[in-house]
């Protein structure tokens, strides 16, 4: 993995909706979900985990989306829908944010893959450890370790 140059910019597609990346991601990540794959209208999608005060909308405001309520509360653009980040209940050490909105990609490759019972059969990518489901939250700590290694 390569450590971005910080801070990041980017926005949504349309560009109403500002954000700012101003700390390291703890770990990025392909999800292939279902649920994922529908909200992304592709196979997979992109998450780099950050510290939550790291990251920042500095233009414009977001609105849920996905399903709307539960655990997941992912937040989208209100005009163009682009699906920006998401923030888990529970688990309030990162947010998830999707690191295509940055105007800088070329640092990210997900580290892990997780759901791929899911999985498209044609969709490959690079991760290093895959997962049928969802890791262990036990497992979490060690695999975040081991992503600021190869950092």
């Amino acid at each position: 993995m390569t450590t971005p140059n910080l801070p990041l910019q980017g926005t949504c597609r349309c560009g109403d909706v500002a954000v700012e990346l101003t700390a390291p991601p703890l770990m990025t990540a392909a999800c292939h979900c279902t649920g994922c794959q529908k909200m992304s209208a592709s196979a997979f999608s992109l998450t780099a985990m950050v510290p939550p005060d790291g990251f920042a909308v500095t233009r414009g405001e977001t609105r849920r989306g996905g399903l709307g309520e539960g655990q997941l509360d992912h937040q989208f653009c209100p005009r163009c829908m682009t699906w920006i980040f998401t923030r888990i209940a529970g688990l309030d050490d990162f947010v998830s944010v999707r690191p295509t909105m940055f105007e800088d990609t070329s640092w990210f490759a997900p580290f892990i893959e997780t759901m791929t019972q899911d999985r498209l059969p044609w969709a490959m990518t690079p991760a290093r450890h895959s997962f049928e489901a969802f890791p262990a939250m036990e497992d979490i700590p060690a695999l975040m370790a081991e992503f600021a290694e190869s950092a």
